[in-house]
């Protein structure tokens, strides 16, 4: 499987409403996951598309893998507040998401999801 392109409507479906962030922070989700906001025009976010890509699949099932285009999506970008591209969302069942920016080595994207989302 491959990571999921979210647009505000599959993003108020699958992760959150809108409303509800800002009133405090409801997961929607039925397993932890992960939201890479990137831009086409953005090379470390070309370099990072196939390990979200290895990562969606090894975790099939397990933890639900999306892509966001901050300029399709500005208004998700503005909800969470990106300043710079590629920043990771880590979304675990319980508790606010984490926040991590730039494209991660493959090794510490698994540690992240292993320490931050608790899958393993």
């Amino acid at each position: 499987m491959s990571a999921i392109n979210l647009t505000k409507g599959g993003f108020e479906r699958r992760v959150a409403t809108i409303e509800s962030i800002k009133e405090g922070w409801k997961f929607l989700g039925d397993k932890p996951a992960i939201i890479d906001f990137y831009a086409s025009w953005c090379g470390p976010c070309q370099r990072l598309m196939p390990t979200i890509e290895e990562i969606a699949s090894e975790y099939e099932g397990k933890v639900d893998i999306y892509k966001v285009n901050v300029d399709e999506e500005e208004e998700l970008a503005t909800l969470f507040n990106i300043r710079s591209v590629p920043t990771l969302i880590f979304i675990p069942m319980e508790g606010d998401p984490i926040r991590t920016m730039g494209a991660l080595p493959k090794a510490q994207f698994v540690e992240n999801i292993s320490e931050l989302l608790g899958v393993k």
